[in-house]
């Protein structure tokens, strides 16, 4: 199997696109389509300082060094969420990272700032992917508008796209699907722009990008995962991307470009103010000010069940 671009020796075949590549060729193949991406969407420009979500897995930190690559400005902005050994190699493999690229990192710790996603699920019935969702919104916005960061990067691919857009269609969560879309723009005063330059790009070619360029990353999926919703639509799209190549691109592609802009008036609603912490809500309050609410009162509960036993 030979390169589709220079004849040499093919060391990665994506299916998707019916080519084949050698190291030499998918590299900076793949950070022109990230760039593609970009400007397509006009997500930012090379005169904005963009803030990267980085979690220590492979989409977040190729997607850093693609945009480093690319020539734009960044900061990392790495949420230890206090799951456990998981988020200790977490931020080991982000603060590697960056220390080797001499790069700037705001490294957060949820557990230190009073709620890490452990403590969220020990203490109320939500999954941990929804409070983990929950929290990592919250600081993601806070952080980034505090600092004075107009975007937020994060490292969202095609799987993930794919996925979500299948569980929002099967259960027609109209909300969900007017927002889903590559670049979300504030519509409100304590929101920043948020982009995913990877919304094109499968996890396939995101592993493949960090062993090409040696990037360590955590290789263990987060272990409240398990049994997750997430992993079953994508269980299924990969059963119809085996079956139709393709698949995947083309479910998220054509609803971007036909089915999302007859919602607009959906995604347009203006959220209301949060009465606790004064960032943008849809509801009095905020969904991590009730997550805290809710985790400071149980807490309190057994506190007060152990001193009366």
């Amino acid at each position: 199997m030979k390169c589709n671009r220079c004849g040499e020796r093919a060391e990665i075949k994506l299916r998707q696109h019916n080519a084949a590549f050698c190291r030499t060729c998918f590299v900076p193949l793949l950070q022109k389509h990230v760039r593609r991406s970009i400007r397509k969407q006009k997500m930012f420009s090379l005169d904005e300082h963009i803030l990267v979500a980085v979690s220590g897995g492979k989409d977040s930190l190729a997607l850093w060094d693609i945009l480093i690559e690319l020539g734009y400005q960044t900061t990392g902005l790495h949420l230890s969420l206090g799951i456990g050994d998981y988020s200790d190699q977490s931020t080991e493999l982000a603060v590697a990272f960056a220390e080797a690229r001499n790069l700037p990192l705001l490294n957060i710790s949820l557990r230190e700032e009073g709620l890490a996603v452990d403590d969220a699920t020990a203490f109320t019935n939500r999954p941990a992917c929804s409070a983990c969702g929950t929290l990592k919104r919250h600081y993601f916005d806070k952080l980034a508008i505090d600092r004075g960061f107009p975007v937020v990067a994060t490292g969202h691919n095609l799987d993930d796209e794919a996925a979500r857009l299948l569980g929002n269609v099967l259960h027609w969560q109209m909300d969900y699907l007017a927002r889903q879309k590559p670049v979300l723009e504030p519509t409100h005063e304590r929101f920043v722009r948020k982009v995913k330059p990877l919304y094109r790009t499968t996890e396939f070619e995101s592993a493949a990008y960090c062993f090409f360029r040696k990037i360590d990353y955590i290789l263990d999926e987060c272990p409240n995962s398990a049994g997750a919703t997430q992993l079953k639509h994508k269980e299924v799209m990969n059963q119809l991307e085996a079956a139709s190549p393709g698949t995947k691109l083309s479910f998220v592609q054509d609803f971007l470009e036909r089915a999302r802009p007859m919602m607009q008036s959906e995604a347009n609603r203006p959220p209301l103010t949060c009465e606790g912490c004064g960032m943008p809500s849809f509801t009095e309050r905020c969904s991590r000010c009730r997550l805290v609410r809710e985790v400071q009162t149980k807490r309190a509960r057994y506190a007060d069940r152990a001193r009366s036993e």
